[in-house]
């Protein structure tokens, strides 16, 4: 006789457990506690079967007739309806995390691109946090867009370059067979306002002084202070200056080397060291552990760089002492120095060659020439003027002077 629901909500717990029988192979359980499962019977491959469709009242009785249904089709299809839903639930478990994911996207792509490191800084900052445990395969496209609404009010920049992170890691997943397609295809990449933040006379002498000072009401290690003066008198990328390395500095010829596989544009750069960038590196020195190849150490995990986070937090810290009008970001110092270069007179392939930037069009196919020299004198003319600035001028930026060895 089949059930029906009120029989169903009727039946009692006894001293051991039972079955009751509705229809097309499937019986209800009802456990000595009195916890009651819907429980589909079936011979299947010579074997009397049973499978588990799930607990009632969670389950009705109408859902579980059209479990039990669709499991007898799949009986008579020659389908072992039981043993397909364990490899189901295997798969599931065995079904990658988005920390998993990250993990995974760092280790194949991240790792071998010089924005690596920041993009997945920006991932574990926001979507670890929320989204860390969760299945890949679970994050939906409404979860992605409510996650970057939510960083963009407090950070627009911060939450485009975080969608940019995301876009590329679902597609990551979907590539390699994570998930069938990404939640993300089709979403607007977007499209970042150019800042043109640049810093007043003003602005560089009150933060070069705050940078000077030991005493101030914000305590800066002292590194994180030479790596954003760095910044300034070299031009170079935050994240290139943070992971500045000895082994790339030619003490002989006064030049760092960035090594194609740490530049943005996949291009050997070399920046030419002028009298104030050598004093900054010595004095970071001071902080340097003997067999660790990085100029400026962290202080939170020795042997290892600074952060390009850490120099964020540094310049941020610096708003409310110098009191400015407009907030900067260490990027917003290599804009400055750009700028600065115009000012005085540098041509523009140069200045764009002395940032790293490749030139573009015929020029990059033609024009061969390594422009070192013509770098070397755009940086001590804007070492020179950067003193005017900063009110102590000697008149020597331009000369070439010696390293102190590492160690000596």
């Amino acid at each position: 006789m089949a059930l029906t629901d009120l029989a169903v909500k009727r039946l009692s717990k006894k001293g051991s457990r039972y079955e009751v029988q509705d229809a097309g192979g499937l019986w209800l359980r009802v456990a000595p506690s009195g916890l009651k499962s819907w429980v589909f019977r079936y011979y299947f491959d010579s074997r009397d079967r049973r499978m588990t469709l799930g607990r009632w009242p969670g389950i009705g009785l109408g859902e579980a007739r059209k479990r039990a249904g669709e499991a007898l089709q799949q009986v008579q299809r020659g389908i072992d309806p039981g043993q397909l839903a364990k490899e189901k639930k295997a798969k599931l478990k065995a079904a990658p995390t988005v920390q998993q994911l990250l993990d995974e996207f760092y280790e194949v792509e991240l790792s071998k691109k010089p924005s690596g490191d920041e993009r997945k800084r920006l991932i574990k900052k926001d979507v670890i946090p929320a989204w860390g445990k969760r299945k890949v395969k679970d994050v939906t496209r409404r979860d992605a867009v409510l996650m970057i609404d939510k960083v963009r009010k407090r950070a627009p920049i911060g939450a485009s370059r975080l969608q940019s992170a995301m876009i590329r890691m679902w597609n990551f997943a979907a590539e390699r067979g994570i998930i069938d397609f990404s939640p993300m295809v089709g979403m607007k990449r977007p499209k970042e306002e150019p800042r043109k933040r640049v810093l007043s006379n003003d602005e560089i002498v009150k933060l070069w002084a705050g940078l000077d000072l030991e005493n101030m009401k914000i305590d800066i290690y002292k590194p994180t202070k030479l790596a954003i003066k760095m910044i300034l008198l070299t031009g170079q990328r935050p994240g290139e200056v943070s992971d500045m390395r000895w082994s790339e500095i030619d003490k002989n010829t006064n030049t760092w080397t960035i090594p194609p596989e740490r530049a943005k544009n996949r291009q050997e750069n070399r920046v030419p060291l002028g009298r104030m960038a050598i004093d900054i590196i010595e004095q970071a020195k001071v902080f340097s552990s003997p067999d660790c190849d990085f100029v400026f150490q962290s202080s939170h995990k020795p042997g290892n760089p600074l952060s390009r986070a850490a120099l964020g937090k540094a310049v941020k810290r610096h708003w409310a002492e110098m009191e400015v009008d407009e907030r900067f970001t260490p990027h917003d110092l290599r804009r400055t120095l750009r700028t600065r270069l115009a000012e005085i007179g540098i041509q523009d392939v140069i200045a764009e060659r002395v940032l790293g930037h490749k030139l573009q069009g015929l020029l990059a196919v033609y024009n061969q020439h390594s422009y070192d020299a013509e770098k070397r004198q755009a940086l001590a003319m804007w070492e020179l003027r950067l003193s005017e600035i900063l009110g102590h001028v000697d008149g020597q930026a331009g000369n070439v002077i010696q390293f102190a060895r590492k160690g000596a």
